[in-house]
Protein backbone atom coordinates (compact mmCIF):
# COMPACT_ATOMS: atom_id res chain seq x y z
CA UNK A 1 0.00 0.00 0.00
CA UNK A 2 2.68 2.68 1.33
CA UNK A 3 4.94 1.78 -1.98
CA UNK A 4 1.73 1.94 -4.08
CA UNK A 5 1.31 5.59 -2.73
CA UNK A 6 4.99 6.48 -3.05
CA UNK A 7 5.04 5.65 -7.00
CA UNK A 8 1.65 7.36 -7.67
CA UNK A 9 3.14 10.54 -5.51
CA UNK A 10 5.93 10.13 -8.41
CA UNK A 11 3.86 9.85 -10.83
CA UNK A 12 1.98 12.83 -10.21
CA UNK A 13 5.31 14.96 -9.37
CA UNK A 14 6.16 13.75 -12.88
CA UNK A 15 2.37 14.35 -14.29
CA UNK A 16 2.00 17.85 -12.96
CA UNK A 17 4.90 19.41 -14.56
CA UNK A 18 4.14 22.34 -17.43
CA UNK A 19 4.78 20.27 -20.47
CA UNK A 20 2.75 17.36 -19.20
CA UNK A 21 -0.03 19.12 -18.45
CA UNK A 22 0.21 20.81 -21.65
CA UNK A 23 -0.29 17.18 -23.21
CA UNK A 24 -2.77 16.04 -21.12
CA UNK A 25 -4.61 19.14 -22.19
CA UNK A 26 -4.26 18.55 -25.27
CA UNK A 27 -5.15 15.05 -25.32
CA UNK A 28 -8.95 15.38 -23.63
CA UNK A 29 -9.41 18.15 -26.31
CA UNK A 30 -8.84 16.77 -29.31
CA UNK A 31 -10.29 13.21 -27.67
CA UNK A 32 -13.43 14.92 -27.25
CA UNK A 33 -13.11 17.01 -30.26
CA UNK A 34 -12.78 13.97 -32.64
CA UNK A 35 -15.34 11.91 -30.43
CA UNK A 36 -18.15 13.80 -30.87
CA UNK A 37 -18.03 13.49 -34.43
CA UNK A 38 -20.56 11.31 -35.67
CA UNK A 39 -19.92 7.97 -36.37
CA UNK A 40 -16.85 7.53 -34.68
CA UNK A 41 -15.57 5.67 -31.27
CA UNK A 42 -12.75 5.73 -29.03
CA UNK A 43 -11.19 3.17 -30.78
CA UNK A 44 -11.02 5.22 -34.32
CA UNK A 45 -10.46 8.12 -32.17
CA UNK A 46 -6.84 7.10 -31.41
CA UNK A 47 -6.08 5.31 -33.93
CA UNK A 48 -6.61 9.06 -36.21
CA UNK A 49 -4.64 10.41 -33.60
CA UNK A 50 -1.76 8.06 -33.19
CA UNK A 51 0.28 9.32 -36.01
CA UNK A 52 0.20 12.95 -33.84
CA UNK A 53 2.57 11.51 -31.36
CA UNK A 54 5.05 9.45 -33.60
CA UNK A 55 7.52 12.43 -32.59
CA UNK A 56 7.31 12.23 -28.52
CA UNK A 57 8.89 10.74 -25.81
CA UNK A 58 7.07 7.90 -24.46
CA UNK A 59 5.93 9.70 -21.34
CA UNK A 60 4.43 12.78 -22.89
CA UNK A 61 2.71 10.12 -25.72
CA UNK A 62 1.26 8.34 -23.11
CA UNK A 63 -0.14 11.41 -21.16
CA UNK A 64 -1.77 12.38 -24.26
CA UNK A 65 -2.95 8.93 -24.83
CA UNK A 66 -4.38 8.82 -21.38
CA UNK A 67 -6.23 12.48 -22.13
CA UNK A 68 -7.26 11.17 -25.57
CA UNK A 69 -9.07 7.79 -24.38
CA UNK A 70 -11.08 9.17 -21.41
CA UNK A 71 -11.49 12.27 -23.96
CA UNK A 72 -12.82 10.46 -26.92
CA UNK A 73 -15.24 8.01 -24.18
CA UNK A 74 -17.21 11.21 -23.45
CA UNK A 75 -17.24 12.49 -26.57
CA UNK A 76 -18.98 9.36 -27.56
CA UNK A 77 -21.70 10.36 -25.35
CA UNK A 78 -22.50 13.56 -26.45
CA UNK A 79 -23.00 12.55 -30.08
CA UNK A 80 -24.75 9.41 -28.91
CA UNK A 81 -26.95 12.06 -26.33
CA UNK A 82 -27.52 14.73 -29.34
CA UNK A 83 -27.52 13.03 -32.47
CA UNK A 84 -28.71 9.50 -31.97
CA UNK A 85 -25.41 8.14 -33.03
CA UNK A 86 -23.73 6.03 -31.04
CA UNK A 87 -19.81 5.76 -31.97
CA UNK A 88 -19.00 2.15 -30.78
CA UNK A 89 -21.65 -0.13 -29.15
CA UNK A 90 -20.61 0.39 -25.79
CA UNK A 91 -22.71 4.13 -26.43
CA UNK A 92 -26.24 2.17 -27.71
CA UNK A 93 -27.53 2.37 -24.25
CA UNK A 94 -27.02 5.79 -23.61
CA UNK A 95 -28.39 7.24 -26.67
CA UNK A 96 -31.58 5.31 -25.77
CA UNK A 97 -32.99 7.62 -23.06
CA UNK A 98 -30.08 10.26 -23.58
CA UNK A 99 -31.34 10.83 -26.99
CA UNK A 100 -35.06 10.80 -26.01
CA UNK A 101 -34.44 13.39 -23.10
CA UNK A 102 -32.72 15.55 -25.35
CA UNK A 103 -35.82 15.81 -27.33
CA UNK A 104 -38.00 16.33 -24.73
CA UNK A 105 -35.91 19.60 -24.08
CA UNK A 106 -33.69 17.86 -21.51
CA UNK A 107 -30.43 17.13 -23.11
CA UNK A 108 -28.59 20.03 -20.42
CA UNK A 109 -29.49 17.43 -17.86
CA UNK A 110 -28.31 14.77 -19.62
CA UNK A 111 -25.06 15.46 -20.69
CA UNK A 112 -24.65 16.68 -17.05
CA UNK A 113 -25.65 13.14 -15.20
CA UNK A 114 -23.11 12.15 -18.31
CA UNK A 115 -20.12 14.62 -17.91
CA UNK A 116 -20.32 14.07 -13.99
CA UNK A 117 -21.35 10.22 -14.35
CA UNK A 118 -17.99 9.70 -16.09
CA UNK A 119 -15.71 11.69 -13.80
CA UNK A 120 -16.89 9.90 -10.50
CA UNK A 121 -16.71 6.27 -12.45
CA UNK A 122 -13.48 7.42 -14.05
CA UNK A 123 -11.59 8.77 -10.91
CA UNK A 124 -13.64 5.60 -8.76
CA UNK A 125 -11.86 3.37 -11.16
CA UNK A 126 -8.87 4.87 -11.76
CA UNK A 127 -8.31 4.27 -7.98
CA UNK A 128 -9.22 0.53 -8.18
CA UNK A 129 -6.55 0.70 -10.98
CA UNK A 130 -4.20 1.83 -8.91
CA UNK A 131 -4.14 -0.42 -6.27
CA UNK A 132 -5.18 -3.57 -7.97
CA UNK A 133 -2.59 -3.46 -10.92
CA UNK A 134 0.74 -3.90 -8.96
CA UNK A 135 -0.70 -6.93 -7.01
CA UNK A 136 -1.91 -8.74 -10.51
CA UNK A 137 1.56 -7.79 -11.35
CA UNK A 138 3.61 -9.37 -9.47
CA UNK A 139 1.46 -12.73 -9.74
CA UNK A 140 1.56 -12.44 -13.64
CA UNK A 141 5.86 -12.87 -12.73
CA UNK A 142 5.18 -16.31 -11.88
CA UNK A 143 3.80 -17.41 -14.97
CA UNK A 144 5.58 -19.54 -17.02
CA UNK A 145 5.53 -20.27 -20.98
CA UNK A 146 2.64 -22.54 -20.04
CA UNK A 147 0.77 -20.05 -18.54
CA UNK A 148 1.19 -17.15 -20.40
CA UNK A 149 0.23 -19.52 -24.19
CA UNK A 150 -3.47 -20.66 -22.15
CA UNK A 151 -3.59 -16.72 -21.12
CA UNK A 152 -3.17 -15.74 -24.78
CA UNK A 153 -5.91 -18.58 -25.61
CA UNK A 154 -8.58 -17.45 -23.24
CA UNK A 155 -8.14 -13.94 -24.43
CA UNK A 156 -8.48 -15.11 -28.18
CA UNK A 157 -11.64 -17.31 -26.91
CA UNK A 158 -13.76 -14.71 -24.97
CA UNK A 159 -13.10 -11.42 -27.42
CA UNK A 160 -14.00 -14.13 -30.41
CA UNK A 161 -16.96 -14.98 -28.93
CA UNK A 162 -18.23 -12.47 -26.61
CA UNK A 163 -18.05 -9.24 -29.40
CA UNK A 164 -20.49 -9.55 -31.75
CA UNK A 165 -23.49 -11.50 -32.97
CA UNK A 166 -22.21 -14.47 -34.14
CA UNK A 167 -19.41 -17.03 -32.94
CA UNK A 168 -18.29 -17.71 -36.21
CA UNK A 169 -18.23 -14.15 -37.14
CA UNK A 170 -15.69 -13.92 -34.68
CA UNK A 171 -13.70 -16.73 -34.63
CA UNK A 172 -13.38 -15.71 -38.58
CA UNK A 173 -11.95 -12.42 -37.53
CA UNK A 174 -9.57 -13.94 -34.92
CA UNK A 175 -8.28 -16.43 -37.53
CA UNK A 176 -7.68 -13.57 -40.11
CA UNK A 177 -5.16 -11.82 -37.55
CA UNK A 178 -3.31 -14.80 -36.74
CA UNK A 179 -2.82 -15.92 -40.36
CA UNK A 180 -1.43 -11.79 -40.78
CA UNK A 181 0.56 -12.48 -37.66
CA UNK A 182 2.58 -15.47 -39.34
CA UNK A 183 4.14 -13.20 -42.34
CA UNK A 184 7.52 -12.13 -41.42
CA UNK A 185 10.64 -14.29 -40.67
CA UNK A 186 10.07 -16.81 -37.94
CA UNK A 187 11.20 -15.52 -34.63
CA UNK A 188 12.98 -19.31 -33.60
CA UNK A 189 14.74 -20.59 -36.60
CA UNK A 190 14.81 -17.09 -38.80
CA UNK A 191 12.64 -18.73 -42.17
CA UNK A 192 11.06 -16.69 -43.91
CA UNK A 193 6.94 -17.11 -43.94
CA UNK A 194 4.69 -15.94 -46.74
CA UNK A 195 6.38 -13.12 -47.83
CA UNK A 196 6.42 -13.96 -51.46
CA UNK A 197 9.79 -12.77 -51.85
CA UNK A 198 8.35 -9.12 -50.83
CA UNK A 199 11.68 -7.79 -48.92
CA UNK A 200 9.48 -5.15 -46.74
CA UNK A 201 7.37 -7.71 -45.50
CA UNK A 202 10.04 -10.17 -43.98
CA UNK A 203 9.61 -7.39 -40.73
CA UNK A 204 5.84 -8.67 -40.92
CA UNK A 205 2.96 -6.64 -41.61
CA UNK A 206 3.17 -3.71 -38.69
CA UNK A 207 0.41 -3.29 -36.66
CA UNK A 208 -0.22 0.22 -36.82
CA UNK A 209 -1.31 -0.33 -40.08
CA UNK A 210 -3.79 -3.20 -39.25
CA UNK A 211 -5.02 -0.93 -36.18
CA UNK A 212 -5.15 2.45 -39.13
CA UNK A 213 -6.65 0.15 -41.50
CA UNK A 214 -9.41 -1.51 -39.93
CA UNK A 215 -10.70 1.03 -37.72
CA UNK A 216 -10.15 4.48 -39.47
CA UNK A 217 -9.83 3.88 -43.27
CA UNK A 218 -12.53 0.30 -43.19
CA UNK A 219 -14.80 2.70 -40.48
CA UNK A 220 -14.92 5.78 -42.77
CA UNK A 221 -15.16 3.36 -46.19
CA UNK A 222 -18.25 2.57 -44.27
CA UNK A 223 -19.65 5.58 -43.06
CA UNK A 224 -19.45 7.24 -46.23
CA UNK A 225 -21.31 4.24 -47.82
CA UNK A 226 -23.78 3.99 -45.51
CA UNK A 227 -24.25 7.18 -43.92
CA UNK A 228 -22.37 9.51 -46.13
CA UNK A 229 -25.58 11.37 -48.20
CA UNK A 230 -27.40 10.96 -44.77
CA UNK A 231 -28.08 14.72 -43.27
CA UNK A 232 -27.02 15.42 -39.75
CA UNK A 233 -30.09 16.48 -36.99
CA UNK A 234 -28.32 17.92 -33.99
CA UNK A 235 -30.72 18.56 -31.24
CA UNK A 236 -30.20 21.75 -30.31
CA UNK A 237 -29.31 23.09 -27.08
CA UNK A 238 -30.88 26.63 -26.30
CA UNK A 239 -29.64 26.84 -22.73
CA UNK A 240 -26.98 24.86 -20.67
CA UNK A 241 -29.20 25.15 -17.35
CA UNK A 242 -28.04 21.39 -16.09
CA UNK A 243 -30.07 18.77 -13.47
CA UNK A 244 -32.67 19.60 -11.05
CA UNK A 245 -32.19 18.50 -7.28
CA UNK A 246 -34.76 15.60 -8.26
CA UNK A 247 -32.11 14.50 -10.96
CA UNK A 248 -28.91 14.65 -8.66
CA UNK A 249 -31.15 12.77 -6.50
CA UNK A 250 -31.89 10.20 -9.50
CA UNK A 251 -28.63 10.14 -10.64
CA UNK A 252 -25.98 9.57 -8.02
CA UNK A 253 -26.90 5.67 -6.85
CA UNK A 254 -26.68 5.08 -10.69
CA UNK A 255 -23.47 6.50 -11.24
CA UNK A 256 -22.28 4.46 -7.89
CA UNK A 257 -24.04 1.13 -9.15
CA UNK A 258 -22.36 1.67 -12.94
CA UNK A 259 -18.85 2.18 -11.82
CA UNK A 260 -19.28 -1.48 -9.31
CA UNK A 261 -20.54 -2.60 -12.71
CA UNK A 262 -18.28 -1.47 -14.85
CA UNK A 263 -14.36 -1.78 -13.43
CA UNK A 264 -14.84 -5.76 -12.48
CA UNK A 265 -15.81 -6.69 -15.85
CA UNK A 266 -13.43 -4.27 -17.63
CA UNK A 267 -10.73 -5.74 -15.90
CA UNK A 268 -11.99 -9.46 -17.10
CA UNK A 269 -11.73 -9.99 -21.12
CA UNK A 270 -15.22 -10.42 -21.32
CA UNK A 271 -15.25 -7.35 -24.57
CA UNK A 272 -15.12 -4.04 -23.17
CA UNK A 273 -17.65 -2.15 -22.26
CA UNK A 274 -20.32 -3.52 -24.39
CA UNK A 275 -21.35 -5.94 -21.98
CA UNK A 276 -21.27 -3.67 -18.49
CA UNK A 277 -23.30 -0.77 -19.77
CA UNK A 278 -26.11 -2.71 -21.00
CA UNK A 279 -25.73 -5.02 -17.70
CA UNK A 280 -26.44 -1.56 -15.92
CA UNK A 281 -29.17 -0.28 -18.17
CA UNK A 282 -31.10 -3.62 -17.08
CA UNK A 283 -29.94 -2.88 -13.20
CA UNK A 284 -31.31 0.66 -13.23
CA UNK A 285 -34.60 -0.60 -15.12
CA UNK A 286 -35.20 -3.05 -12.56
CA UNK A 287 -34.23 -0.90 -9.49
CA UNK A 288 -36.07 2.06 -10.67
CA UNK A 289 -38.95 3.69 -9.17
CA UNK A 290 -40.46 4.67 -12.43
CA UNK A 291 -39.86 1.67 -15.01
CA UNK A 292 -42.01 3.05 -17.56
CA UNK A 293 -40.08 5.95 -18.42
CA UNK A 294 -37.24 3.77 -19.61
CA UNK A 295 -37.42 4.23 -23.49
CA UNK A 296 -39.13 7.87 -23.08
CA UNK A 297 -35.97 9.77 -21.48
CA UNK A 298 -35.56 8.42 -17.94
CA UNK A 299 -32.22 10.10 -16.15
CA UNK A 300 -31.33 6.52 -14.74
CA UNK A 301 -30.88 5.06 -18.16
CA UNK A 302 -27.98 7.65 -18.93
CA UNK A 303 -26.22 7.73 -15.75
CA UNK A 304 -25.64 4.66 -15.14
CA UNK A 305 -24.42 3.02 -18.34
CA UNK A 306 -22.03 6.22 -18.81
CA UNK A 307 -20.61 5.45 -15.60
CA UNK A 308 -20.50 1.62 -16.48
CA UNK A 309 -18.59 2.72 -19.88
CA UNK A 310 -16.33 4.90 -17.92
CA UNK A 311 -15.23 2.57 -15.23
CA UNK A 312 -15.03 0.18 -17.86
CA UNK A 313 -12.31 2.53 -19.92
CA UNK A 314 -10.27 1.79 -16.72
CA UNK A 315 -10.57 -1.77 -16.38
CA UNK A 316 -9.82 -2.78 -19.31
CA UNK A 317 -6.10 -1.30 -18.51
CA UNK A 318 -5.56 -3.56 -15.76
CA UNK A 319 -5.14 -6.08 -18.33
CA UNK A 320 -3.10 -4.05 -21.25
CA UNK A 321 -0.82 -3.04 -18.58
CA UNK A 322 -0.12 -6.13 -16.12
CA UNK A 323 -0.78 -9.04 -18.98
CA UNK A 324 -0.49 -7.14 -21.79
CA UNK A 325 -3.82 -8.17 -22.98
CA UNK A 326 -6.17 -6.08 -24.67
CA UNK A 327 -10.30 -6.67 -24.11
CA UNK A 328 -11.88 -4.04 -26.26
CA UNK A 329 -10.53 -2.43 -29.15
CA UNK A 330 -9.27 0.83 -27.55
CA UNK A 331 -6.63 -1.18 -25.96
CA UNK A 332 -5.63 -2.96 -28.81
CA UNK A 333 -4.84 0.65 -30.10
CA UNK A 334 -3.06 1.63 -27.36
CA UNK A 335 -1.46 -1.94 -27.20
CA UNK A 336 -0.02 -1.45 -30.68
CA UNK A 337 1.05 2.22 -29.62
CA UNK A 338 2.99 0.53 -26.64
CA UNK A 339 4.83 -1.25 -29.28
CA UNK A 340 5.52 1.65 -31.49
CA UNK A 341 7.88 3.05 -28.30
CA UNK A 342 9.59 -0.73 -28.13
CA UNK A 343 7.49 -1.51 -24.91
CA UNK A 344 5.88 -4.72 -24.39
CA UNK A 345 2.83 -3.88 -21.77
CA UNK A 346 3.11 -7.14 -19.08
CA UNK A 347 4.30 -7.23 -15.51
CA UNK A 348 7.91 -6.29 -16.44
CA UNK A 349 6.51 -3.15 -17.44
CA UNK A 350 5.92 -1.61 -13.58
CA UNK A 351 9.42 -2.67 -13.10
CA UNK A 352 11.51 -1.76 -16.31
CA UNK A 353 9.55 1.51 -16.86
CA UNK A 354 7.37 2.56 -13.11
CA UNK A 355 8.11 5.90 -14.79
CA UNK A 356 5.96 5.48 -17.83
CA UNK A 357 3.37 3.51 -16.07
CA UNK A 358 2.94 5.90 -12.85
CA UNK A 359 2.97 8.93 -14.71
CA UNK A 360 0.64 7.94 -17.64
CA UNK A 361 -1.71 6.51 -14.14
CA UNK A 362 -1.03 9.36 -12.43
CA UNK A 363 -2.44 11.73 -16.06
CA UNK A 364 -5.70 9.48 -15.72
CA UNK A 365 -6.53 11.57 -12.74
CA UNK A 366 -5.74 14.32 -13.84
CA UNK A 367 -7.54 13.83 -17.33
CA UNK A 368 -10.64 13.26 -15.60
CA UNK A 369 -11.08 16.85 -13.77
CA UNK A 370 -9.67 18.38 -17.00
CA UNK A 371 -12.65 16.49 -18.94
CA UNK A 372 -14.90 17.83 -16.36
CA UNK A 373 -13.85 21.44 -16.21
CA UNK A 374 -13.52 21.49 -20.17
CA UNK A 375 -16.96 20.28 -21.33
CA UNK A 376 -19.62 21.39 -18.76
CA UNK A 377 -19.24 24.75 -20.21
CA UNK A 378 -18.46 23.63 -23.75
CA UNK A 379 -20.76 21.35 -24.39
CA UNK A 380 -22.47 23.90 -26.91
CA UNK A 381 -19.18 23.90 -28.85
CA UNK A 382 -19.14 20.41 -29.29
CA UNK A 383 -22.73 20.33 -30.24
CA UNK A 384 -21.55 22.42 -33.25
CA UNK A 385 -18.74 20.62 -34.37
CA UNK A 386 -20.92 17.64 -35.11
CA UNK A 387 -22.52 20.20 -37.88
CA UNK A 388 -18.82 19.47 -39.61
CA UNK A 389 -20.27 18.20 -43.69
CA UNK A 390 -19.44 14.30 -43.59
CA UNK A 391 -17.32 14.91 -47.35
CA UNK A 392 -15.07 17.13 -45.29
CA UNK A 393 -15.09 14.97 -42.13
CA UNK A 394 -13.94 11.47 -44.15
CA UNK A 395 -11.54 13.40 -46.22
CA UNK A 396 -9.47 14.26 -43.43
CA UNK A 397 -9.82 11.12 -41.84
CA UNK A 398 -8.17 9.20 -44.43
CA UNK A 399 -5.31 11.97 -45.31
CA UNK A 400 -4.28 11.39 -41.56
CA UNK A 401 -4.43 8.14 -41.59
CA UNK A 402 -2.47 8.24 -44.93
CA UNK A 403 0.02 10.32 -43.56
CA UNK A 404 0.42 8.17 -40.24
CA UNK A 405 1.09 4.98 -42.36
CA UNK A 406 3.65 6.48 -44.63
CA UNK A 407 5.39 8.06 -41.92
CA UNK A 408 6.15 4.73 -40.45
CA UNK A 409 8.53 3.38 -42.93
CA UNK A 410 7.95 5.86 -45.74
CA UNK A 411 7.12 2.69 -47.84
CA UNK A 412 4.29 2.94 -50.89
CA UNK A 413 3.94 -0.91 -49.76
CA UNK A 414 2.83 0.14 -46.46
CA UNK A 415 -0.24 2.57 -48.20
CA UNK A 416 -1.23 -0.44 -50.36
CA UNK A 417 -1.58 -2.76 -47.36
CA UNK A 418 -3.27 0.27 -45.28
CA UNK A 419 -5.76 0.39 -47.53
CA UNK A 420 -6.37 -2.92 -48.96
CA UNK A 421 -6.64 -3.75 -45.15
CA UNK A 422 -9.75 -0.54 -44.76
CA UNK A 423 -11.09 -2.15 -47.45
CA UNK A 424 -11.23 -5.71 -45.88
CA UNK A 425 -12.36 -3.94 -42.55
CA UNK A 426 -14.94 -2.17 -44.53
CA UNK A 427 -16.69 -5.54 -45.66
CA UNK A 428 -16.20 -6.57 -42.18
CA UNK A 429 -18.41 -3.90 -40.94
CA UNK A 430 -21.43 -4.77 -43.45
CA UNK A 431 -21.26 -8.40 -42.89
CA UNK A 432 -21.08 -7.58 -38.93
CA UNK A 433 -17.64 -9.45 -38.74
CA UNK A 434 -15.88 -7.83 -35.31
CA UNK A 435 -12.94 -6.10 -36.26
CA UNK A 436 -11.04 -6.60 -32.39
CA UNK A 437 -10.55 -10.22 -32.51
CA UNK A 438 -8.21 -9.27 -35.80
CA UNK A 439 -6.02 -6.79 -34.17
CA UNK A 440 -5.81 -9.24 -30.99
CA UNK A 441 -4.87 -12.32 -33.69
CA UNK A 442 -1.71 -10.27 -35.21
CA UNK A 443 -0.77 -8.57 -31.99
CA UNK A 444 -0.73 -11.92 -29.79
CA UNK A 445 -0.84 -14.31 -32.40
CA UNK A 446 3.42 -14.44 -32.65
CA UNK A 447 3.33 -14.25 -28.98
CA UNK A 448 1.26 -17.22 -28.26
CA UNK A 449 3.02 -19.44 -30.89
CA UNK A 450 6.66 -18.39 -29.13
CA UNK A 451 5.12 -19.13 -26.11
CA UNK A 452 3.65 -22.79 -27.11
CA UNK A 453 6.90 -23.59 -28.88
CA UNK A 454 8.98 -22.66 -25.52
CA UNK A 455 6.56 -24.41 -22.98
CA UNK A 456 6.77 -27.89 -26.13
CA UNK A 457 10.54 -27.56 -25.96
CA UNK A 458 10.90 -27.21 -21.80
CA UNK A 459 8.66 -30.34 -21.20
CA UNK A 460 10.80 -31.87 -23.77
CA UNK A 461 8.03 -32.30 -26.49
CA UNK A 462 5.44 -33.39 -23.78
CA UNK A 463 2.31 -31.84 -24.87
CA UNK A 464 0.27 -32.48 -21.53
CA UNK A 465 2.70 -29.15 -19.36
CA UNK A 466 -0.75 -27.60 -20.51
CA UNK A 467 -3.20 -29.48 -18.51
CA UNK A 468 -0.40 -30.37 -15.73
CA UNK A 469 0.08 -27.37 -14.58
CA UNK A 470 -2.66 -25.81 -12.31
CA UNK A 471 -2.58 -22.09 -13.27
CA UNK A 472 -2.32 -23.08 -17.33
CA UNK A 473 -4.98 -25.89 -16.68
CA UNK A 474 -7.38 -23.59 -15.28
CA UNK A 475 -7.53 -21.24 -17.86
CA UNK A 476 -7.56 -23.76 -20.72
CA UNK A 477 -10.64 -24.38 -19.14
CA UNK A 478 -12.01 -20.79 -18.56
CA UNK A 479 -11.52 -20.87 -22.48
CA UNK A 480 -13.47 -24.31 -23.27
CA UNK A 481 -16.47 -22.66 -21.17
CA UNK A 482 -16.57 -19.57 -22.67
CA UNK A 483 -16.17 -20.61 -26.54
CA UNK A 484 -19.01 -24.05 -25.53
CA UNK A 485 -20.99 -21.50 -23.18
CA UNK A 486 -23.12 -19.59 -25.83
CA UNK A 487 -23.61 -22.86 -28.22
CA UNK A 488 -24.73 -24.52 -25.14
CA UNK A 489 -26.98 -22.27 -23.49
CA UNK A 490 -29.18 -21.53 -26.99
CA UNK A 491 -29.16 -24.83 -27.29
CA UNK A 492 -30.96 -25.18 -24.27
CA UNK A 493 -32.85 -22.39 -25.02
CA UNK A 494 -34.46 -24.06 -28.01
CA UNK A 495 -35.29 -27.18 -25.76
CA UNK A 496 -37.12 -24.91 -23.00
CA UNK A 497 -38.98 -23.16 -26.13
CA UNK A 498 -39.99 -27.17 -27.31
CA UNK A 499 -43.93 -27.55 -26.68
CA UNK A 500 -44.33 -30.40 -24.41
CA UNK A 501 -45.72 -33.48 -25.82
Amino acid sequence: MIETLQALGAGFANALTLPHLLWALAGVTLGTAVGVLPGIGPALTVAVLLPITFTLDPISAFIMFGGIYYGAMYGGSTTSILLNTPGETASIATAIDGHMMAKNGRGAAALTTSAIGSFVAGTLATIALTFFAPPLATMALRFGPAEYFSLTILAFTTVAVLLGTSVVRGLFSLFLGLALGLVGIDQLTGEARFSFGIPQLLDGIDVLILVIGLFAVGETMYQAWRHGRDEVHVVTLHDFTGMSRDEWKRSWKPWLRGTAIGFPLGVLPCGGSVIPTFLSYMTEKRLSDHPEQFGKGAIEGVAGPEAANNAAAAGVLVPLLTLGLPSSATAAVLLAAFQQYGLQPGPLLFSQRPDLVWTLIASLYIGNVMLLVLNLPLVGVWARVMLVPRPLLFGGILVLASLGAYSLNRSMLDLVILYGVGAIGCVMRVYDVPLVPAVLGLVLGPLSEQQFRRAVAISEGDPSVFVTRPISAILLALAVAVLLGPLLLKRWLVLDERPAA
